[in-house]
């Protein structure tokens, strides 16, 4: 997430009421968690075993519990509870702002696009031309939706990221400060959810193609001229190459890398990375070819076993 203008890191150790180490004339630009940070970017983390990874990140600023050496042309804000700073300043910069209309007087709607009754447009959502938006889809706040594209009915745009911080007897809510960008001539099926990301973007490549129900997560990138068919599934901060096709109910786990021109066959779990130009099937997902002469040598078992035990 970016902020509308800099803010000083002096003004920031004020705000927080934080001891600054480190370069005192930086500039923050933007927030962002861990896996999505860049030059200029605020992070967070209170944990001792990821401290050099943040530390170490392209991060400009990070916020933490614990005085350490400050790695050089970066600044350090230390705070009793780091996750909270960071997400009241999530919520500062972002604000829950409820919807008093169907369609926020911040929306921004070229006039070629057609907007088909109950459709629910949310403050700050920018859709591009030529777009067809059917009955009773939903965009909310942020999104950002290109030209020519199609969304059918029923789907949601930019629901609140899945992302929790676990305390010892519960969890708290992590503030979504992210958005769903989609691209040019992307198309949408009916009922699909869309998270945005908890401060990076989800990011819907130019071309892609979805049938209904699909799922995708936070902050996931989507690459150019994807199919995926009904009932796909993709986790949080995974990203998928170009050209990648998806057949029903695959399953992507979080933060993986699938790579471009992959083929995924239906029902199959992904559960790791995977090589692009493969045709992968199976749970976990192989390669269709290996698995499939897996799947027969385990139909010989039982003749095996049976002439083994005469």
């Amino acid at each position: 997430m970016k902020f509308a203008q800099a803010i000083s890191i002096q003004a920031l150790a004020a705000q927080l009421n934080a001891e600054l180490i480190g370069d005192e004339t930086l500039e923050a630009t933007g927030i962002n968690e861990i896996h999505k940070v860049e030059k200029g970017d605020i992070t967070f983390v209170d944990v001792k075993k990821y401290f050099n990874k943040s530390l170490h990140s392209a991060a400009s600023i990070i916020i933490l519990n614990e005085k350490v050496e400050c790695p050089k042309g970066k600044a350090l804000l230390v705070v009793d509870d780091p996750f909270r700073a960071y997400n009241n300043l999530v919520l500062e910069h972002r604000p829950l702002i409820p919807l008093t209309s169907t369609v926020s007087d911040t929306a921004q709607i070229h006039p070629t696009a057609v907007i088909e009754p109950n459709v629910v447009i949310g403050h700050h959502v920018k859709i591009g031309k030529h777009c067809h938006i059917q009955a009773n889809v939903t965009i909310h706040e942020h999104s950002i939706i290109g030209n020519h594209v199609t969304i059918q009915s029923g789907t949601i745009i930019g629901t609140d990221a899945f992302y929790y911080k676990k305390h010892e007897t519960s969890y708290e809510k992590w503030r979504s400060g992210g958005r769903v960008v989609i691209e040019d001539n992307v198309e949408i099926g009916a009922g699909c959810t869309i998270n945005k990301g908890v401060s990076g973007d989800t990011i819907i490549g130019a071309g892609t193609k979805f049938d209904c129900q699909i799922h995708i997560g936070h902050g996931a990138v989507i690459g150019k001229n994807c199919l995926f068919a009904a009932q796909v599934g993709v986790g949080g901060k995974t990203i998928i190459g170009d050209d990648v096709v998806l057949y029903g109910q695959v399953g992507i786990a979080q933060r993986l890398k699938i790579g471009n021109k992959t083929v995924i066959l239906a029902k199959s779990g992904v559960s790791k990375d995977l090589e692009g130009g493969k045709v992968y099937f199976g749970y976990p997902a192989k390669e269709a070819r290996t698995n499939y002469r897996e799947l027969a040598a385990l139909r010989q078992l039982p003749s095996f076993f049976s002439t083994s035990s005469k």
